[in-house]
C-alpha cells in the first residue's frame, strides 16, 4: 500500500489541453475521489496514473517510485473499468485469477487467493459462472475481486458503478466504502455523481475543464463552497440563488435584489457591483421570520412528494424570473398554485462577487447577515 502523488500534470491533445498542472497528493489508507462534468479531465488523471496514458508534462508518484515513464504493469496499481473489462470466456474464478496466473504463481495458491477473494465479497459461489451469467452487480464485485488478489498498491475505480440500476448503486457504494475500510488500501476514484463522492471519499477534488477547483472533506465542499461552480455542482437540488447588487451607502454594506434588502457586516470585503446569494434548499424552513432570519415568499410552481420529504419549488415574490427549491418534510401538505411563506436562517446565506467567488461573511455575532426589511412585491 503506498501514497499517490500528481506533480503539475498536465495532458494535451494537440492544441486542446485536457489536464492542466493537476497537483495532487492522495495520503497511504485515503479515499479520495475525483468528482466533475463530462470532460472535466478526472478520467484522464486518472489513466495518466494508472500508465494507461502519457502525461504531457509532469510527474506521477506511487509512493515514492516516480512512475512516470514506466508502462502500466509495473506500477503494481489495480483499476475497475466503467465496463468492468472481464473476459467473457473465462469463469469468475479465472478473471479473477487472470493475473496471479501472468505472475507465474503455482495453482493451489492462485485457487486460495481467489476463493478469500470471492468470499469476503460473498461471490464465492459464483466462480464457475461466465460474466454473461452473472447480474451487473456480481460483475461489478469479479472486477474488484480481481483487484484485491493483486495485493496492489491502491485501488482505482473508474466509474465503476454506472451501468447499475440505482438501487443496486446504492447497495454497492456501501460495499466499496466498507471494503476500502477494512482493507486500508489507497483508493483514488473517478465519478460524475456526486452522491458517490460525498457518501464514499474521505476528500473530495471537484474538477472543471481540467482543472481543480476545490479539494476537501464532503461537507467543506457542500457548506464551504468556494465559488458559484462549486456551490450549484454539489448538492441535489442544487443551490437556490438570488441576483443582486451590493451597494456601499451612509457607512453601511447591503445586498439588493428585486425582492430582499439586506445589511451586511461592516467586515464583508465585497465591492460594489452585482452578485449572487445563494441558499441551500434544506435551509428554506416553514418558520415565522425573526431578527436573524429573513422572509421568502412566493407561489408554489410545482411539487415532488419523496415520502421523507418534499421537494417544493416556487416563484419568489418580488423577483421576476426567479425560482426556488425548498426541501421541506414529507408531512407539509402543499400543493401548486398556492402562496408559500418560508424563512432560513441568516448564518446560511452565501455571498459570491461578480467574478463567482464566495465571499466570506464574518460575522461576530449569531447572525451572518441582518435583515433590514423585505422589499414590498
Amino acid at each position: 500500500m503506498s501514497g499517490l502523488s500528481f506533480h503539475d500534470v498536465s495532458k494535451r491533445f494537440g492544441q486542446a489541453t485536457v489536464v492542466d498542472r493537476f497537483t495532487l497528493n492522495v495520503a497511504e489508507g485515503e479515499f479520495v475521489a475525483l468528482v466533475g462534468p463530462s470532460g472535466c479531465g478526472k478520467t484522464t488523471s486518472l489513466r495518466m496514473l494508472a500508465g494507461l496514458e502519457e502525461a504531457s508534462a509532469g510527474r506521477v508518484m506511487v509512493g515514492a517510485r516516480d512512475v512516470t515513464d514506466l508502462p502500466a504493469r509495473e506500477r503494481n496499481l489495480a483499476m475497475v473499468f466503467q465496463s468492468y473489462a472481464l473476459y467473457p470466456h473465462l469463469t469468475a474464478a479465472e478473471n479473477i485469477g487472470f493475473a496471479l496466473s501472468l505472475q507465474g504463481l503455482g495453482k493451489a495458491t492462485i485457487k486460495d487467493r481467489v476463493q478469500r477473494a470471492a468470499d469476503r465479497l460473498g461471490i464465492g459461489h459464483l466462480l464457475g459462472r461466465r460474466p454473461k451469467e452473472l447480474s451487473g452487480g456480481q460483475r461489478q464485485r469479479v472486477a474488484v475481486a480481481r483487484c484485491i488478489v493483486r495485493e496492489p498498491a491502491a485501488f482505482l475505480f473508474d466509474e465503476p458503478l454506472s451501468n447499475l440500476d440505482a438501487k443496486l448503486r446504492g447497495t454497492a457504494r456501501i460495499e466499496i466504502a466498507r471494503l476500502q475500510k477494512s482493507l486500508g488500501i489507497t483508493t483514488l476514484y473517478v465519478t460524475h455523481d456526486q452522491v458517490e463522492a460525498m457518501t464514499m471519499a474521505d476528500r473530495v477534488v471537484l474538477m472543471e475543464a481540467g482543472r481543480i477547483r476545490q479539494i476537501g472533506t464532503p461537507m467543506d465542499l457542500y457548506h464551504h463552497p468556494v465559488d458559484l461552480f462549486a456551490a450549484t455542482f454539489l448538492g441535489s437540488p442544487a443551490m437556490n440563488l438570488l441576483p443582486g447588487e451590493v451597494r456601499h451607502a451612509d457607512g453601511e454594506i447591503r445586498f439588493l435584489s428585486a425582492g430582499l434588502d439586506l445589511r451586511l457586516a461592516g467586515t464583508v470585503r465585497c465591492a460594489p457591483g452585482q452578485v449572487t446569494l445563494g441558499l441551500r434548499p434544506e435551509a428554506l424552513e416553514r418558520l415565522p421570520p425573526g431578527p436573524n432570519r429573513i422572509a421568502i415568499s412566493g407561489i408554489v410552481e410545482h411539487v415532488e412528494h419523496l415520502g421523507a420529504e418534499t421537494l417544493v419549488q416556487f416563484a419568489v415574490q418580488g423577483a421576476p424570473g426567479t425560482v426556488m427549491t425548498a426541501r421541506v418534510p414529507g408531512g407539509w401538505a402543499v400543493r401548486a398554485r398556492e402562496p408559500v411563506a418560508l424563512s432560513a436562517a441568516q448564518t446560511a446565506l452565501h455571498l459570491f462577487d461578480a467574478t463567482g467567488a464566495a465571499v466570506p461573511l464574518h460575522f461576530t455575532g449569531p447572525a451572518q447577515a441582518s435583515a433590514d426589511r423585505l422589499v414590498p412585491a
